[in-house]
This record gives structure tokens, sequence and C-alpha cells, in this order.
């Protein structure tokens, strides 16, 4: 996947599947705004 200059926007980011999302989603390029309660 080509994601640079994408932003994604991931709930639950501080932890689980949020978490991994973010991060693989991150390496292919996007830009994360990462969002969790805690």
């Amino acid at each position: 996947m080509n994601l640079v200059n994408k932003v994604a926007i991931v709930t639950g980011a501080g932890r689980g599947i949020g978490k991994a999302i973010a991060i693989a989603l991150a390496r292919e390029g996007a830009n994360i705004i990462a969002i969790d309660v805690d």
C-alpha cells in the first residue's frame, strides 16, 4: 500500500489492535492521528 501523504485517524490507538494498525499504517507512510481514552 502506498499511503505517503495520506492521513489516517486511528481510534483506540493506545493499545491492542488499534496500536498495531497505527504502527502498520505509519510504516506504509501515512501520517497518523492517534486517539485513545487513556
